[in-house]
């Protein structure tokens, strides 16, 4: 029998896909149809990069979509770049997803951070331990991020294993490489 953890559960962070994609302007899909496949994956695909940024190591990262208009919907995730990636299932929407995820969280009594700008959304799950960042709120923390990689003139060096390790556990690890040859 294993003895009990007390491990703290990383926080939860939960994207609206769509609602981020059409509120926050960063995204530039307005006027665009759902069904106009082209511009909406370009879209989805620069979310999914900016959320993996977002959350390198603070957050375990989910985001929904609408699934609902799509009969073969079936709402199982998709790991992409870390993050899950789930459309909610076929006569279901985003909205309704994102509450079970949030009524899961909580009662496993993880924080959780919710990224919407709809407002029946906030409603609906937020209370103790749920917290809200709007679409702007989110596209200004991106163009944040990406203004220091570019202050810092290392575009890639903040998105590496190599800089999200422990410096002594880096040492280390270099130290046993040299070793090996």
């Amino acid at each position: 029998m294993r003895a009990p953890t007390n491990r703290r559960l990383q926080p939860l962070l939960i994207v609206d896909g769509y609602n981020i994609l059409r509120s926050s302007g960063r995204y530039d899909i307005a006027g665009v149809d759902d069904f106009d496949d082209s511009p909406v994956n370009r879209a989805r695909e620069n979310l999914i990069a900016d959320v993996a940024a977002f959350a390198q190591g603070r957050y375990e990262a989910v985001i929904a979509f609408d699934g609902g208009g799509n009969e073969f919907s079936e709402g199982y995730p998709q790991r992409i770049a870390g993050i899950s990636i789930i459309f909610s299932e076929a006569n279901t929407d985003a909205d309704q997803l994102i509450e079970k995820l949030v009524v899961k969280a909580r009662e496993a009594g993880r924080e959780v951070l919710v990224v919407s700008s709809d407002a029946q959304l906030q409603n609906t799950v937020f209370r103790d331990g749920v917290t809200r960042m709007s679409a702007l709120g989110f596209s200004r923390e991106m163009q944040d991020i990406g203004e220091d990689l570019d202050e810092s003139g290392d575009n890639h060096s903040k998105f590496t294993v190599e800089s999200r390790i422990d410096p002594d556990v880096r040492d280390q690890l270099r130290a046993m490489l040299k070793r090996v040859k």
